[in-house]
């Protein structure tokens, strides 16, 4: 517990600084926006490359686990698609439970891993990303169609969406370094990790900045529903599909923080461009964001005493 408690602390209390100085207005509202696009499209790609670009890829099961990443994203958007009516209490509602059921914050995940794991962790945790990001994105984009809208699914403008995400670039572009031989020769390896190092506290940082702790007040049902997926659920579909394909011990438990991970900030945006529940995504993501605080700690425990 000591272990888990020193590793994700400094994480946690790197978020709550960022809601600090969102509070006393430092440096100015027009700085964090600009801050996290550049930790988005520039530092992380570039941790993402810098570990990639040199590690043994290889040593991560790809097949089991994509079986078991599909397996829970899967069943647990069926599960939620199942009970939409009891989750929700409208359409536009349900796309705010559904993306916060199954989201998930890359740069708590990353931050959390690092701490926790080292340099091993990242190389798997990057690999989890490659596979669950177009997931996840696929999955919230049809069910913003079905939901909303029911015209003719643009799948041309969905794959694009995917292929300029600049994490999955950062993947491929690092695994395809890695495959080729090339990997990170001269100066790039020690310039891609200086810009990588500062991803994860700007990006936590960043995190705390878009908590709206005044925000949280009604639709309780539909933000429980969500954070049940995203804290319970979703881990149980994964302990389940580990028996079926398992994994060592590392890859699973690096699995198992991702599937306990607060929904994402990016879930607002897309809720916004898709004409969803802004607010009912906003109060989930701040609840979310501060269950994180104990949940994953817990999770973390249980698959100790598991394996």
């Amino acid at each position: 517990m000591s272990e888990i408690a020193s590793g994700l602390g400094p994480v946690f209390l790197l978020i709550l600084f960022g809601a600090l100085l969102r509070r006393i207005n430092f440096p100015g509202e027009l700085f964090w926006p600009q801050a996290e696009r550049v930790t988005y499209y520039v530092l992380f790609p570039a941790l993402l490359v810098s570990k990639l670009g040199t590690a043994e890829v290889g040593n991560t099961p790809l097949i089991p686990t994509l079986g078991n990443i599909l397996f829970m994203f899967i069943a647990g958007s069926a599960l939620l698609l199942l009970a939409r009516r009891l989750v929700a209490a409208n359409p536009a509602a349900f796309t705010s439970v559904f993306q916060g059921g199954t989201r998930f914050n890359t740069y708590i995940g990353i931050a959390c891993v690092d701490a926790l794991y080292g340099d091993p962790g990242l190389v798997i945790a990057a690999v989890t990303i490659a596979i669950m990001i177009p997931l996840v994105n696929v999955l919230c984009v049809l069910v913003f169609h079905f939901s909303l809208h029911r015209g003719t699914l643009n799948m041309g403008s969905i794959l694009r969406s995917l292929l300029s995400n600049p994490l999955i670039i950062g993947c491929l572009v690092g695994i395809g370094l890695n495959q080729s031989g090339i990997g990170l020769p001269g100066w790039s390896e020690n310039t891609l990790a200086l810009l990588g190092s500062a991803a994860l506290p700007v990006g936590l940082l960043a995190v705390g900045v878009a908590l709206r702790l005044h925000a949280i007040r009604s639709a309780w049902r539909e933000i429980f529903s969500a954070s049940l997926q995203r804290f319970l659920i979703m881990p149980l579909l994964l302990l389940a599909a580990l028996q079926w394909w398992p994994l060592p011990q590392l890859n699973a438990s690096v699995m198992l923080l991702f599937a306990v991970l607060p929904t994402a900030t990016s879930a607002y945006i897309l809720s916004r461009q898709l004409g969803g529940n802004t607010v009912l995504m906003a109060n989930t993501i701040t609840v979310q964001t501060l269950l994180g605080f104990f949940v994953i700690p817990l999770w973390l425990l249980v698959l100790t005493a598991l394996l």
